[in-house]
């Protein structure tokens, strides 16, 4: 008589733990943070409670989880769509410091006017600000490793003699990405593929004349 073959529990809580990470993502789209809730989270994802938190200690640490998962996707299908075999982990370099800028950007353009990204981004920013731990694992998780991205670089160039040997990597980088994270939080105008050339250019050629 042929045993049955054990419940994979690995495979069992993957399936729960993306299960909730959708329904997380689902749910700060269409109530918001404020109104959602754990409760609302293990109806959607068919779990229970008690299982969310066996993982995650509150809905924010949901919704960071949830959202990391989400970067780590967006960055596979970019790698893809560069025609890398596995994720990038790093920031393509052509050669051309100002395409490579700005097909970044681009993608960067991409995922903020994306729904899907842009309810949880807001979430989570939001309220970093007024939970420290939450603002500090955000910035450790997610934030920083992408600046460190554009830190690699402009050091790569600047080897090269592309960019002055004086700049400041870490500092050069908030001349496109905070003017970009600006414009998306405070909706001060629209982001677009064009705007995200044009903070390339002026970063890198500066607003004098030549």
């Amino acid at each position: 008589m042929a045993q049955k073959t054990a419940p994979d529990s690995t495979r069992r809580s993957e399936r729960s733990r993306r299960a909730i990470y959708d329904a997380a993502l689902a749910l700060v789209g269409e109530v918001g943070y404020g109104k959602m809730t754990i409760e609302a989270i293990a109806a959607r994802a068919g779990v229970g409670k008690q299982t969310i938190y066996r993982w995650w200690p509150s809905k924010s640490a949901v919704l960071l989880d949830a959202f990391l998962d989400l970067a780590d996707q967006a960055n596979a299908q970019l790698s893809e769509q560069a025609g890398l075999d596995e994720p990038a982990t790093d920031i393509p370099d052509t050669g051309d410091l100002e395409a490579d800028l700005k097909f970044v950007l681009r993608a960067t353009v991409d995922e903020m006017t994306d729904p899907k990204f842009d309810a949880p981004a807001r979430a989570l920013a939001a309220e970093g600000v007024v939970n420290a731990e939450l603002g500090a694992e955000f910035l450790e998780k997610l934030l920083e490793p992408q600046l460190q991205l554009y830190v690699q670089r402009l050091r790569a160039s600047q080897e090269r003699g592309e960019v002055a040997a004086h700049i400041d990597p870490r500092i050069a980088l908030e001349l496109w990405t905070g003017p970009l994270a600006q414009r998306w939080m405070q909706r001060t105008g629209t982001l677009t593929h064009a705007y995200a050339d044009t903070l390339v250019e002026y970063a890198l050629y500066g607003i004098t004349p030549r």
